[in-house]
């Protein structure tokens, strides 16, 4: 780990920013060039103080899932991102856009200007890697989640019980379809010898649902364009499901919208309005 190589790279990305890059308002009496560093840890979910001692050379040499929150919080291009590893101490990630969690500036910029509805990027193993504050008060906040427990896919055959309560139970059978059909669609794209591949082990080894399912040889990747999801107090709402997917359709950027004056709509701005207390 190269600490002041470290240091001086997050100063100068952090200045370069300003408050409208990342969807923040700059607000009053604004002295610092770019983003304060608050800011940035807010963005990395990250302790201010943390932050402030690696630009100041006194941290520790922090883990890969902070290394990568910061390159989403600095809207890194990949070249950015792979030299952060490596002044941190680590290996450049993979540059196959189906196995990395970097998500595009491009990306993240659209999501910055999403506050209204729930919006998240999810990578081809339904792996949340960026979520607005909309998507975690009416989903659950995703950053939770480490390892192969990240995959929605994983979570829905390994934790029925808890996971599948945000949809109705006369759809979990059609959910469960989608998801073995989307997984065997991204170990065709990663190989079995792959994160994908670790998943289809282990959901083969617990779940029996998912065994039979395999079977079926289904192969389908599409989001639905409709959907109902099961909020913890407001109960049912439907949402239009809208995808952007980036050029190599690694990754997608899912909106969920409901039509204006509709029943759905004033539930997901009272979803707004209650926050994650509920979640």
């Amino acid at each position: 780990m190269d600490r002041q190589a470290l240091a001086e790279f997050l100063l100068r990305r952090r200045e370069m920013l300003q408050p409208s890059d990342v969807g923040l308002s700059a607000g009053p009496r604004r002295r610092t060039p770019g983003l304060r560093r608050e800011e940035v840890a807010q963005l990395a979910a990250m302790s201010t103080d943390y932050y402030t001692r690696l630009e100041q050379h006194r941290g520790p040499q922090p883990s890969l899932q902070i290394v990568a929150a910061l390159a989403r919080a600095l809207r890194l291009t990949s070249d950015e991102r792979d030299y952060l590893h490596r002044v941190a101490g680590y290996s450049a990630p993979d540059r196959a856009g189906s196995t990395s969690p970097h998500v595009r500036p491009g990306m993240l910029r659209i999501l910055d200007r999403l506050h209204d509805a729930p919006a998240f990027v999810v990578s081809v193993l339904d792996e949340v890697l960026v979520q607005n504050d909309a998507a975690r008060a009416l989903l659950g906040d995703a950053e939770q989640w480490t390892g192969i427990e990240r995959s929605g896919i994983y979570r829905w055959f390994a934790f029925p019980e808890t996971e599948r309560r945000r949809y109705p139970e006369r759809d979990h059978a059609r959910q469960s379809r989608s998801l073995v059909a989307s997984l065997r669609a991204a170990q065709g794209l990663l190989g079995t010898r792959s994160r994908a591949g670790d998943i289809v082990k282990e959901l083969a080894r617990q779940s029996p649902e998912f065994v039979e399912l395999w079977q079926d040889q289904e192969v389908r990747r599409r989001f639905e364009e409709h959907k109902v999801l099961v909020h913890p107090e407001l109960g049912e709402i439907e949402v239009d499901c809208q995808a952007l997917f980036t050029e190599d359709e690694s990754q997608a950027l899912i909106v969920l919208t409901a039509a204006p004056g509709s029943e759905a709509a004033s539930k997901l701005e009272l979803v707004r309005v209650l926050g994650t207390q509920v979640v």
